[in-house]
């Protein structure tokens, strides 16, 4: 990285670093869009508990992609407002939501990674030391996820079970509130 210097007089953010970011800001646009579709098909469908998580995680992700914009803003970038399209609307199951959602938080985590690893190779410190929330935010959004899925494991989806496991669910985004994101 010679001759490439990461703080100007107009900016602290290297473009290839703006780049990188910009590409998560449409991730967790995406994310935000991808969850208030389930919420919405879980609403549908009647379960009310889980719409209610999704609603909630939806919002957060959108706080997520604002934190990141207000990030490149600040360090002399320019935030660019995703696009947001390709969103899927009707899903098979409620299990299949929240398998759907564990896949994607896995690709999350390995796009923060990503921008974690390059900010390292660059030695862009204030932008990987920015990142480190990310980092500990998406292990508790990947446990949270698997959690999900050990509820319908463990209680089952026969006879009164997706109504329980409903309620469960909504219960998730008050753990997760409780801890702290």
């Amino acid at each position: 990285m010679k001759g490439k210097e990461i703080v100007t007089l107009k900016r602290s953010l290297l473009h290839d670093t703006e780049k990188h970011i910009n590409k998560q800001i449409e991730m967790e646009g995406k994310s935000s869009a991808y969850y208030l579709s389930m919420a919405s098909w879980c609403d549908m469908m009647g379960y009310a508990n889980s719409a209610k998580h999704l609603y909630a995680h939806s919002e957060e992700e959108r706080q997520h992609m604002l934190k990141l914009f207000h990030y490149v803003n600040e360090a002399g970038g320019h935030a660019i407002q995703p696009a947001i399209d390709s969103i899927q609307h009707h899903f098979n199951s409620l299990r299949e939501v929240f398998e759907l959602i564990l896949e994607h938080e896995i690709q999350v985590t390995k796009s923060i990674n990503k921008i974690v690893d390059h900010c390292f190779e660059v030695k862009d410190f204030a932008t990987f030391s920015f990142m480190q929330w990310y980092v500990t935010e998406q292990r508790e959004e990947e446990t949270l996820a698997r959690r999900a899925l050990e509820i319908f494991d463990i209680i089952g989806e026969a006879g009164v079970g997706l109504w329980t496991i409903d309620q469960e669910l909504g219960k998730l985004h008050t753990l997760t509130s409780e801890g702290g994101n």
